[in-house]
């Protein structure tokens, strides 16, 4: 099968990089990545353009057309509610395919208020409030009716707290307050309608509304029994999720369900159910099996960097002791952008003052000899800089050595630390 041309829109959402994650080392899949606006998505995708209009800016539709046309694109997976709401409107002015559920199953999820009147009568759903006048106890909860993650959601402890939120341009949801553990349940639903998995994943940790830890806990009756009924009301194609909060006497009520990826799913795909994948396969039509490892799995997330430098070389110097191996182990990083370079064709010279045979060190430590265009071995006392040449960089923990290899050569020099920037992470 050809690869096909996916478009991650917009690309810089924690969204769009489980949906890369999931896909990037797939072969039936060639990544592409489109934003309105500069952001991380440039370190993560190999092929990005950041200049698309804002989507509710007039144009957008042509432009993202002619990017499509330009990239020949064969579907574009909406990496964020507003998106995937806008591009499953414009679906049939796209000129490619949209990775998304039907128009309706959209429609009711974006908005919790759409989404509690159409579950109306279902014992999941919480107590509602349409005016204050029929609220007889505090607190409430509040939270924007189309919105992100918990982003904008509140305690209201007072009337007077309701009225001034109320005074706003924003929609809200005003519900009854749940003061239990929140739960999101990630679910796949295959191309015949069949709910296929349901995983709950409690959220530990919330920042800017994003679970940023996360752990499965088992799946109970109560929380299937939701999943199913929400599968039978909606028609889902392949990934999507609702979240689920305890009352005070321990009942799982509805707070929101979405049909798209959610950016914490890395967990259940790192137990083997790449939901992603899955959806792609319910596009094209085939029928799938699922591989589930049921391990303890937690996923705990935190800012990463990424650099982009100037830094122009043609080959590496390397050093072998307390670099290419440290504490008695292989410097994993190292190996990392030792093997990028492999890939780039920049050849690697190990030149080393190691005490003993370097050969057979080499072999402890399972290091192929392959991998360098040159061994050199030299004398304590020797000076480094003689063996190299000025169209390389020095990667070496010695402070000393690095510094007489920079004021006598020229050249970029680097301890362990720096290694990092050196790293092109985008596959």
């Amino acid at each position: 099968m050809k690869p096909k041309k996916v478009l991650i829109f917009p690309a810089g959402t924690e969204i769009a990089f489980e949906i890369h994650n999931a896909l990037k080392y797939s072969k039936f899949v060639e990544l592409y990545g489109a934003n309105s606006m500069p952001s991380h998505a440039e370190f993560v995708f190999e092929r990005c353009y950041e200049g698309l209009p804002f989507e509710k800016e007039p144009g957008f539709i042509d432009a993202l057309n002619a990017l499509i046309d330009k990239w020949h694109i064969d579907y574009i997976y909406p990496a964020r509610d507003s998106a995937c709401l806008i591009l499953t409107c414009e679906a049939a002015n796209l000129h490619t395919e949209v990775v998304t559920s039907p128009l309706r199953t959209v429609e009711i999820c974006r908005s919790k208020n759409r989404t509690y009147e159409f579950f109306e009568g279902e014992d999941f759903i919480p107590r509602n409030y349409h005016s204050i006048e029929e609220i007889q106890e505090y607190p409430v909860f509040a939270k924007p009716s189309v919105g992100q993650g918990s982003v904008g959601a509140r305690r209201i402890n007072s009337a007077e707290e309701l009225m001034g939120l109320l005074s706003l341009e924003e929609e809200y949801v005003i519900c009854e307050y749940l003061p239990g553990e929140e739960f999101t349940v990630d679910c796949f639903t295959d191309r015949h309608g069949k709910l296929r998995v349901c995983h709950p994943r409690n959220r530990e940790r919330i920042k800017t509304g994003i679970s940023v830890r996360s752990s499965l806990i088992l799946l109970d009756d109560e929380i299937k029994r939701i999943a199913e009924r929400i599968n039978e009301k909606l028609v889902f194609n392949g990934a999507w999720f609702f979240q689920v909060k305890k009352d005070a006497n321990g009942r799982y009520v509805l707070m929101e369900a979405s049909p798209r990826i959610p950016g914490t799913m890395g967990v259940s795909r790192n137990l083997g159910i790449n939901y992603p994948l899955l959806t792609l396969y319910n596009m094209w039509g085939y029928d799938v099996d699922i591989i589930d490892n049921e391990t303890n799995i937690t996923l705990d997330r935190a800012f990463i960097s990424r650099y982009k430098t100037s830094v122009k070389y043609q080959k590496v110097y390397i050093d072998f002791d307390d670099t290419l191996y440290i504490r008695d182990k292989v410097n994993v990083m190292m190996v990392a952008f030792l093997y990028q370079c492999v890939n780039k064709g920049i050849p690697i010279i190990l030149l080393t003052k190691h005490s003993n045979n370097i050969h057979d060190s080499l072999k402890k430590y399972k290091i192929s000899e392959e991998l360098f265009s040159e061994i050199i071995h030299i004398e304590q006392q020797e000076d480094k800089s003689k063996y190299i040449e000025a169209d390389g960089i020095l990667i070496d923990d010695s402070f000393a050595e690095r510094k007489n290899v920079r004021d006598k050569v020229g050249i970029p020099v680097y301890d362990l630390d720096m290694i990092e920037s050196l790293i092109d992470w985008r596959i």
